[in-house]
């Protein structure tokens, strides 16, 4: 690719909003790989716009930097990815917003029912765990993480 298409750190920042001390964050972390010029300066593909806006959203989305990583090094580093490369991390990255989606909604709704009650009838209660039974299956909120409580009697 010419020199001409490429992007200077600068303009890499205009293009994105991002900082060019973020770039080099990004860049030392292995999200994108700049190209040196004859003077030393960084060089980027046009294409690491999108990479970048996908690091964003990743981030918004709340996917460590090395989840990230991950899905990009599965991207073409030697053409502009195209639709079926995304469509392949997009993939990835769905199944773990719905395992997160289903979580939160369990979450929900489990506090729902537990602000109303008060806990005057713990043996309704979802988070109830008499003689601590939940830690067999490990440790934290094991009935809110998604583990069935057994059958719980009035």
């Amino acid at each position: 690719m010419r020199g001409r298409d490429r992007l200077a750190i600068g303009e890499l920042a205009r293009r994105t909003g991002l900082t060019v001390s973020a770039i080099r964050y990004y860049e030392s972390e292995g999200l994108l790989v700049a190209e040196r010029n004859s003077g030393g300066q960084r060089r980027f593909f046009r294409s690491d716009i999108r990479r970048l806006s996908f690091v964003l959203i990743a981030q918004q989305f709340g996917f460590s930097i090395e989840q990230i990583r991950r899905q990009l090094q599965a991207l073409p580093h030697e053409r502009t990815p195209n639709k079926a490369d995304w469509s392949k991390i997009s993939r990835g990255f769905r199944r773990e917003l719905d395992a997160r989606i289903k979580t939160l909604s369990r979450l929900r709704d489990n506090l729902d029912g537990c602000i109303g009650c008060g806990c005057l009838s713990l043996r309704k209660c979802t988070l109830y765990n008499p003689e601590d039974r939940a830690r067999s299956s490990g440790s934290g909120p094991r009935y809110l993480m998604g583990d069935d409580p057994p059958d719980i009697k009035d």
